[in-house]
């Protein structure tokens, strides 16, 4: 029996929503947790690191498994344990429990997001993929752009734990969906590799663990060092394993394109200032500056909403200027936004917090889509897949990293708790530090981009191979 793929479209379309919002609020809910479950800064970071840990991990092996095991199959088992973590979540008094089921429904939430784009691209072709993309695309704007203020006004009005249910809620309904969807799968496609899956998985999880708990046990203490010497010594694994691969996930090779590296570079750059800011100017607005959660998720509108507004004109004026100088502005206007969001300390209007905050949304909103596209224009098609993969990866990892030194730098300057004294300080510390990361990624992307007047420009495109593997934001 056919089935409509405007169903699979309202489906995806609403698990996309609700994914970011799952982030961002709870980021929003960060200081009632910590309030109401009695629990310092570092088991409360775990709420949000774990889940965009687990997301990152597991994201390239849930598409390989959708291919093998169904992508139907694939996105409800993924819905399923989104929303049942969502529910826990909603419901738990302990912050350890809390902390587990959030990283399992990161789980669920990579397995959903993986397929629910398989899903598209099976399901529509040419120009109606393109079309169903952008609006999968639009769809992750909405839900980062709006998620803080949905999910402040929900804790406002419900508590915190409302920020985990309703999402879950939403997910639940697009379950219901789930049978009217198309199965599919590809047998042929890539098998889910378990030594290259549990190397980087456990690189990244124990690099987390190295940063985030090492205010509260000390950096000397034997955990930490040897947590440290475990994720080194697993990247070298990963390392090996990926070059003994016929088709790894990681394709090395593709690093001697100094288009793709460079453009990378600067798409995880813009991404590693904007997510951890997401994630730890709620907790300042209403911890320090005395805003409602939601004040603090309306406020964030003015960081949030030019990735909305902005993609379509970022497009748009590369018609005019090479792409590669629409990039590097981006990225400078995030390092110069950054450092102008230094001037924050208490008392401080929201006017005031306007200026930098738009900068730094400005250089996301301008890049989001066009840069995915420049970066695999450098690369032979056949290859796309992987350098969407690879790209994509880069992302998630680089954001959940920041986020863990973030949340230690902070648990450093405030003795574990989500408040002043020092937490200004740790701020102030944490945004020239994202400064310094944007000057240097601008740097890196000139010396890179050098070339011979004679040498080709590669150009932004939307082609089959890029609309079936959209970019895919950290929700995380």
């Amino acid at each position: 029996m056919r089935r409509n793929p405007k169903i699979v479209l309202a489906a995806v379309l609403l698990s996309t929503v609700s994914l970011p919002i799952t982030l961002t609020g709870a980021s929003v809910a960060l200081s009632d947790i910590a309030a109401d479950l009695n629990a310092d800064l570092t088991p409360v970071q775990w709420v949000v690191t774990g889940y965009n840990a687990a997301f990152g991990s597991f994201m390239l092996a849930g598409g390989s498994l959708a291919d093998i095991l169904g992508r139907r199959r694939m996105y409800a088992l993924g819905l399923a344990l989104f929303v049942v973590t969502g529910l826990i979540s909603a419901v738990t008094n302990d912050i350890m429990v809390l902390d587990v089921v959030r990283a399992i429904a990161g789980i669920g939430a990579a397995a959903a997001a993986a397929s629910g784009a398989a899903l598209l691209a099976a399901s529509f072709e040419g120009a109606a993929r393109t079309r169903a993309f952008g609006l999968f695309g639009t769809a992750i704007g909405v839900g980062l752009a709006f998620g803080p203020t949905i999910a402040g006004v929900l804790v406002d009005a419900f508590g915190w734990r409302a920020a985990f249910a309703a999402p879950a809620l939403v997910a639940l309904a697009v379950l219901a969906m789930v049978p009217r969807l198309p199965e599919s799968r590809d047998p042929a496609g890539r098998r889910v590799d378990v030594p290259e899956t549990l190397s980087f998985t456990l690189f990244l999880l124990a690099l987390i663990f190295a940063v985030v708990e090492g205010p509260r046990q000390g950096w000397t203490s034997l955990w930490i060092v040897g947590a440290f010497v475990a994720s080194a010594a697993l990247l070298v694994c990963f390392v090996v394993v990926e070059r003994c691969q016929e088709n790894p996930m990681f394709d090395f090779g593709l690093l001697r394109s100094r288009h793709f590296v460079a453009f990378s570079a600067a798409a995880a750059t813009i991404i590693c200032v904007m997510i951890p800011l997401l994630i730890y100017l709620p907790s300042y607005f209403t911890g320090v500056l005395g805003m409602t959660s939601g004040q603090a998720g309306a406020t964030l509108i003015l960081l949030t909403s030019p990735a909305l507004a902005l993609p379509l004109v970022g497009s748009f004026i590369t018609r005019w200027i090479p792409p590669t100088a629409v990039v590097v502005t981006a990225v400078i206007l995030v390092g110069v936004g950054a450092a102008w969001l230094t001037i924050i300390e208490p008392g401080i209007s929201t006017i005031a917090l306007a200026g930098p905050l738009l900068c730094i949304g400005v250089g996301m909103g301008v890049t989001t889509g066009m840069i995915d596209g420049v970066a695999l224009a450098s690369i032979d098609t056949r290859r796309a897949g992987t350098a969407a993969g690879m790209l994509n990866t880069a992302r998630i990892a680089g954001e959940t990293i920041v986020i863990a030194i973030f949340g230690a730098v902070l648990a450093s300057t405030t003795g574990g708790r989500l408040a002043d004294p020092g937490y200004t300080r740790g701020l102030h510390l944490t945004l020239w530090g994202m400064s310094g990361l944007a000057a240097v990624t601008v740097l890196l992307v000139a010396l890179l981009l050098r070339r011979r007047a004679s040498a080709p420009r590669p150009r932004p495109t939307v082609g089959p191979a890029y609309a079936a593997v959209p970019p895919t934001p950290p929700i995380s």
